[in-house]
């Protein structure tokens, strides 16, 4: 998909092509939200129920009350973004960019889980990844690049192309570093498909399209004795179940099991020790077993119309950076979402990645429902351009009438 801008752009607040605000694609956008939300909580009650606890010291419908704690941050997050809007937030995106390279640098310094370096212990809290919020900020700061720099697109597409590969790759490196490579890749490809969506010449992408997956794969095979296993299990599970095969052959037993309506909700036999990660990369697997084949496409399908709608957006935005960020969030969303459906029905090789919404991950949720607000605040300010001034605004008033002494403060700040 590539943007079409107006004749003469001058800035980032320059507007595209007048379109119907996408309200009712937003409106229709939080629900389909709202469902996936509850849908995974759900899901992830009845498999919390049976899975293998011990690696997380949590019993019974602990995973299900974390969840929902995580999905209570999820909502504050989203009202923020709605509040600040998605100009402010890509405003500081250059900020952003060194914030999470620095908590991705700290994620090295800890201790690995399975063998990856990719979180953060809080005390009291819980682990945090920080490679999950560097998809958002990844996608802000491509936004603003694209729209701010376009003069540079146009005339110098490689001097372009260059400056924005060493900011995004220190980020993708960073993350590859802790041995996440999924999401490393999912990076790369928001990366190009964004550029691509702002109008680079598609001659100064081939290159790097076609040198880099060998390049990867070369490494896997000499380099990650573990990963290349994963790739020769993905040819034949069945024959390597008892080893590197077994996470995927039992996936595709709980699919099997599960035919076209299900064994029932709650009624899972592969949850209770034999799936590993089934409340988190392989939930969908469960969903599979106890909904059935059925239900498992209305998730798919879901996820479709969900997409679809932020493109809607993307295609109404009122400016260059809003079209771009949402998207972003498009690509994110779907390339996620499509890894995590090939990789438990032996689509893909295993690749530890969420199911959007419905896994297990606090990180993973609040950065979901984050992209999920900055589309909806493209399609706010295509419909009342610069609304998020008024709504703090209004805020302000509102906490004034609670809280006094904030319009003392404010006068006397008149006063001086």
């Amino acid at each position: 998909m590539r943007l079409r801008y107006s004749e003469e752009p001058t800035n980032t607040g320059e507007p595209l092509l007048q379109q119907e605000a996408p309200l009712g694609e937003a409106a229709a956008l939080c629900i389909i939200t709202v469902l996936l939300v509850l849908f995974g909580l759900i899901m992830l009650y009845s498999t919390s129920f049976g899975i293998a606890r011990s690696a997380y010291g949590l019993a019974g419908s602990s995973l299900f009350v974390k969840q929902l704690q995580w999905a209570s941050v999820g909502v504050a997050a989203f009202s923020f973004v709605i509040v600040a809007g998605y100009r402010k937030l890509c405003s500081y995106s250059t900020l952003f960019m060194i914030i999470i390279a620095l908590l991705l640098c700290l994620a090295l310094c800890f201790s690995p889980v399975k063998g990856a370096r990719r979180w953060i212990p809080i005390p009291g809290v819980g682990n945090i990844q920080p490679s999950e919020f560097a998809k958002i900020v990844l996608s802000l700061f491509l936004a603003s690049f694209c729209s701010n720099k376009l003069k540079m697109l146009e005339n110098k597409p490689w001097k372009f192309l260059l400056l924005s590969a060493i900011f995004s790759g220190m980020i993708i490196f960073l993350v590859f570093a802790g041995r996440d490579m999924g999401t490393s890749v999912l990076l790369g490809v928001i990366f190009f498909a964004v550029l691509y969506a702002a109008g680079i010449r598609l001659i100064c992408l081939i290159p790097w399209v076609l040198v880099l997956p060998p390049m990867l794969f070369f490494g896997i095979k000499y380099f990650s004795p573990f990963r290349w296993a994963r790739l020769l299990a993905y040819t034949n599970p069945e024959a390597v179940a008892e080893k590197t095969g077994y996470q995927l052959w039992f996936s595709l037993l709980a699919l099997g099991s599960g035919n076209w309506t299900g064994r029932g909700f709650m009624e899972s036999r592969f949850k209770h020790k034999y799936l590993p990660e089934a409340h988190t990369d392989f939930i969908l697997s469960i969903v599979g077993e106890e909904l059935g084949f059925i239900s498992l496409c209305c998730v798919i399908l879901v996820y479709l119309v969900y997409i679809f709608l932020v493109i809607r957006i993307s295609m109404k935005a009122r400016t260059r950076q809003g079209a771009l960020l949402a998207f972003a969030v498009a690509t994110w969303i779907a390339i996620q979402a499509i890894i995590n459906i090939g990789v438990i029905s032996a689509a893909f090789p295993t690749k530890g990645m969420p199911a959007p919404f419905i896994s297990y991950g606090g990180s993973s949720l609040v950065s979901c429902l984050a992209a999920t607000a900055l589309a909806v605040s493209v399609a706010l300010d295509a419909a009342y351009p610069d609304y998020h001034i008024s709504l703090r605004e209004k805020i302000m008033v509102f906490l004034r009438r609670i809280f006094p002494f904030l319009k003392r403060k404010e006068n006397c700040k008149k006063e001086i």
